[in-house]
């Protein structure tokens, strides 16, 4: 059973964490998540006529971010708290494809150690059953038998810890990423819908003049 965790179980774990390492490496790029081109866009674009140009630009830059962007572009003309909760809902929706595969390796980081602990437990209690049917005739043998499966935790440790260097790395910079999402959106909703929010304080600066009273006519005022 020792041969099954340290010569299966154990690389299978490591070939398992170290293609999720790479594949996220790839997949959490700053230029695959935003786009510089489109937080250029996000930066210029101040009023509804600059829309078609970000759009334009999002099509260009498939991303979470031009996802996101372009579902706050189609919902412009929703009142603002509504289209704030649609966006808000998609941004959860990205963010969890951007967490997919940290949960593996995070898996990984509590399962590699106690495959490994297994391994060797399995190993010394078939070592020391040995020595207790056939005694204790040359200790070597047993210190080399308890040093070859003791090799078991010494693997399991050599997965876990670059797997949870990764997924700390990961996780943190999904975080960064849910960030700077939600400042560029949040920016972009707040422009296009200012003449929403000035015109009203406007209205209260510069209240409309009351109308003169009419002027009597000669036979009203006889």
């Amino acid at each position: 059973m020792e041969f099954v965790v340290l010569y299966v179980l154990l690389p299978l774990t490591s070939i398992i964490g170290l293609t999720f390492i790479i594949e996220r490496a790839f997949a959490l790029r700053w230029r695959k998540v935003v786009p510089l081109e489109v937080e250029g866009a996000v930066e210029s674009c101040q009023t509804r006529e600059d829309v078609p140009l970000l759009r334009r630009l999002c099509e260009q830059h498939p991303s979470p971010m031009s996802r996101l962007l372009t579902l706050a572009a189609d919902h412009l003309d929703w009142p603002k708290a509504e289209a704030v909760d649609a966006v808000q809902t998609r941004a959860r929706h990205e963010i969890a494809r951007l967490e997919r595969g940290l949960v593996v390796l995070e898996i990984i980081v509590g399962i590699a150690p106690l495959l490994g602990l297994v391994g060797t437990i399995l190993g010394m209690i078939a070592v020391f059953s040995n020595v207790g049917q056939a005694g204790l005739t040359d200790p070597s043998k047993l210190a080399g038998g308890i040093a070859y499966i003791l090799r078991a935790t010494l693997w399991g440790l050599l997965i876990a810890i670059p797997s949870l260097v990764f997924w700390s790395y990961y996780s943190k910079k999904v975080e960064t990423f849910a960030v700077e999402m939600e400042t560029l959106c949040d920016e972009f909703v707040r422009r296009q819908y200012r003449d929403e929010v000035e015109n009203p304080k406007s209205e209260i600066r510069n209240p409309k003049s009351k109308a003169p009273p009419p002027i009597p006519s000669p036979v009203e005022a006889r």
